[in-house]
């Protein structure tokens, strides 16, 4: 069960005494479930109407316990399952009519199956099929296939996805909501790239070392200097733009 906090930084005040949140708060609560959460994902489940929090008279969202409750069982979802955004409204209506649902069995699809027909299976850490990105995504194959024109998501097998590739989606996807479309990210793509190959350079002779104990080390320092160069990457972008975010 999410516990809901007295407060919170966001769309106005944080918390009244009506118990209700501002979208600040309710990040906070939902990131000690979902690290990963942003206050545009909300925005966007809400735009969705898979969320329908209360309007203050000058606009400030507010929302109230049962609202918290309803994003996690959606993150849930989508996190679990894989599920599309339109499953997890159908899934939620049908419970809001005091029906018993259950959610999609996860299995394989057999060989010369329609992809587009196709349930998602749970992937494993590391690995997503193709099928399963396309649910966890909500998007179809003409969609993906420009993503993969633009070098936005690309395969790291046969037909086999990277992990990370159900965020990168879901960005492409938030991001395309404001008129951005996939031609317009290459540059992003490209900056990225420069950046991963400056931290392969710098841990490239951990990697060689003959010492087990140092080459193991790499790995850790691998993902030490990711995680550095994300947030310097967030903070000139905040510096170029004059904004704070959250």
């Amino acid at each position: 069960m999410l516990q809901t906090p007295s407060g919170g930084a966001g769309d106005g005040a944080a918390a009244t005494d009506t118990g209700l949140l501002s979208i600040g708060a309710v990040l906070s609560v939902l990131r000690e479930e979902f690290p990963e959460v942003t206050i545009s994902k909300i925005r966007f489940l809400e735009s969705e109407g898979l969320v329908e929090p209360r309007r203050t008279p000058s606009g400030y969202r507010k929302f109230s316990a049962e609202d918290v409750e309803r994003l996690g069982h959606v993150l849930r979802m989508q996190r679990d399952h894989y599920l599309p955004l339109k499953v997890i409204r159908e899934h939620l209506a049908a419970m809001e009519r005091g029906e018993a649902v259950a959610l999609p069995a996860l299995s394989r699809p057999g060989d010369g199956e329609d992809p587009a027909e196709c349930v998602p299976e749970k992937p494993t850490a590391a690995r997503i099929g193709r099928c399963q990105l396309l649910a966890a995504a909500g998007v179809d194959e003409e969609r993906l296939a420009e993503w993969e024109s633009y070098g936005l998501l690309a395969p790291v097998g046969d037909g086999v996805y990277d992990a990370e590739a159900v965020t990168v989606a879901g960005l492409l996807m938030e991001l395309g909501r404001y008129g951005i479309e996939p031609r317009h990210l290459r540059a992003m793509k490209a900056a990225a790239e420069r950046e991963a190959g400056l931290v392969e350079q710098v841990v490239a002779p951990l990697r060689r070392h003959r010492n087990p104990q140092t080459r193991a080390h790499a790995e850790d320092r691998t993902k030490e200097l990711a995680g550095l160069t994300m947030k310097l990457h967030a903070a000139l972008v905040r510096s170029a733009l004059g904004v704070r975010l959250p």
